[in-house]
């Protein structure tokens, strides 16, 4: 892994980080610091990214939880491994359960948007397979966080207290008032270094741990969520937690400047980014601008395809593989012209999110991502156990006939979404942009500046970024250049420059080259911190 150190975005001057022990890259330096903790101790790295994920569902609870979702490619053993720890609709929610309530599209708070969590289920299974510790050694750090308390850091306070204000307007059943409880004081939201204490979170992980995560699934935590639901109207069954079991999965891939990249099949949107990825591959660019403007379009052209066909693969009608037969690629390549445009689907034919990357000096990684979707998720936590339960119902569709259409026991198209990167079979490592739908796009604009514009990781994560959001409507950072919006102007993209950093997500890396030393980068755009032994 080469690339021209002289080549940094105007604005920085960071550097990666260097080691050869083990890493671990994340948004939140406390949890960081927990992966370090296990990996001194004797842990790999798949044991490191338990410890920084279960500590992440504590000191970034703006972004995912004990309710979530959670999906990770392991690299151990020569070869990767994918994870797909996403769970399914409740067998009692239907299209139907959704209308009599008087809603015309999915909620985004209450029991109508919550799914059955898979982060428990997800370090469970990461752990035995995996892990060279036991679980309930690598959640210790977490569960002293959330026993002791910590220092609420300022990324998260800002999201926090957006998130209070925003609840206080929505959140007006009381099935909501345990959140209230649990994330406020009073209705306020800490500021930046408030000491925040979770004891309820600390004895969840803590029965986690003792129990394997069974607890969470067929034991007591499972008869609180579920009895919390029938109190307040929800329809969560002890079956719907029992019958759930995350899914070792076959990552996919494609070839990308000499380069392999990697991502998880559907319900993820990786596929996205790898379809983006292989259009750009056949076109030239011969400016920033023009180079900006091509990953514009091809990325438009990859989510046309993803809103109309990608879902629970049971219910895809076309494979993953034919959204990336070269055929089809090239049909949708010479969409691409000099001017933006609409998207449109084609016709394949049959044939609040957080990340981590951890490596150690064993030959593992990990890439890991997990989330609650939506901020806390649904509103909804389940009293005296700090679990928030996600909303990623919402994803879901009620148009009759396509193929996310919800239905009982059918996972939603999901957005969040691990990368690996490997040259000739071996590996390089993981990387990741969180943040909804700008995941793929942040995929394609950091890997396109490392791979294609020669930038070290860290100055590619610098770098500033667009959010492509609909139609013809563009987002892009204030430090991006002038000229550069004025030439997308100039093509046709209706193009708004904004100060706020919440649309472009938040990456981390952490790659080696090949001769035992580890190469980490972390975000500018959140707390991040890249631990390093």
């Amino acid at each position: 892994m080469k690339w021209d150190a002289n080549v940094y975005p105007s604005a920085s001057r960071r550097t990666v980080v260097y080691a050869t022990h083990g890493m671990v890259a994340t948004a939140q330096p406390l949890a960081a610091q927990a992966g370090l903790e296990i990996l001194q101790a004797g842990g790999n790295a798949i044991d490191a990214a338990i410890a920084t994920a279960a500590c992440l569902t504590v000191v970034e609870p703006t972004s995912n939880g004990l309710g979530g979702d959670a999906f990770a490619m392991v690299w151990s053993g020569g070869r990767l491994t994918g994870l797909n720890a996403s769970g399914p609709a409740p067998q009692g929610l239907t299209k139907d359960w959704i209308r009599e309530r008087g809603f015309h599209e999915m909620p985004a708070t209450g029991w109508g948007a919550v799914t059955i969590p898979g982060i428990p289920a997800a370090w469970a299974v990461l752990s035995e397979r995996f892990g060279s510790m036991p679980l309930e050694v690598v959640l210790k750090p977490a569960i002293r966080l959330a026993r002791e308390g910590f220092p609420v850091s300022p990324t998260v306070a800002h999201f926090w207290q957006r998130a209070a204000e925003r609840y206080r307007e929505v959140l007006t059943g009381p099935e909501f008032s345990a959140w209230f409880e649990t994330f406020t004081k009073h209705g306020r939201a800490p500021v930046p270094g408030e000491r925040w204490v979770l004891p309820d979170h600390a004895k969840t992980l803590q029965e986690i741990a003792n129990t394997h995560a069974e607890s969470f699934y067929r034991g007591r935590l499972a008869q609180e969520m579920v009895r919390f639901s029938h109190a307040t109207g929800g329809i969560l069954s002890l079956k719907d937690f029992g019958a759930y079991a995350p899914e070792w999965v076959d990552p996919l891939s494609v070839a990308f400047r000499d380069y392999e990249v990697w991502e998880l099949p559907p319900n993820g949107q990786g596929l996205v980014a790898l379809m983006a990825l292989k259009i750009l591959e056949g076109l030239d660019a011969h400016s920033e601008e023009e180079r900006i403007h091509q990953q514009i379009e091809a990325l438009k052209l990859a989510f046309a395809d993803a809103q109309r066909y990608l879902a629970d693969p049971q219910y895809m009608a076309s494979p993953p593989a034919a959204f990336l037969d070269a055929a089809y690629l090239q049909e949708r390549r010479s969409l691409i012209g000099p001017k933006a445009a609409l998207p449109h689907a084609g016709l394949p034919r049959p044939g609040g999110t957080v990340y981590l990357a951890t490596a150690d000096n064993q030959g593992n990684m990990v890439s890991y991502i997990q989330s609650n979707f939506a901020g806390f998720g649904s509103g909804l936590v389940v009293p005296g156990t700090g679990i928030a339960l996600q909303n990623r119902g919402q994803l879901f569709s009620l148009e009759e006939g396509h193929p996310n259409i919800l239905e009982p026991g059918k996972r939603p198209y999901h957005t969040i979404i691990p990368g690996f990167l490997t040259q000739k079979g071996k590996p390089i490592g993981p990387f990741g942009v969180m943040g909804g739908f700008m995941q793929p796009q942040g995929h394609v604009q950091v890997l396109s500046r490392v791979l294609e514009g020669g930038m070290n990781p860290q100055a590619a994560l610098d770098a500033p970024r667009f959010y492509w959001e609909q139609g013809m409507h563009v987002v892009v950072e204030h430090t991006m250049a002038p000229e550069i919006v004025a030439a997308l102007r100039e093509r046709g993209h209706d193009v708004q420059v904004t100060t706020e950093v919440a649309p472009f997500g938040r990456g981390q890396i952490v790659w080696q080259d090949g001769s035992g030393v580890l190469i980490g980068a972390t975000e500018p755009r959140a707390d991040g911190m890249v631990a390093a032994w």
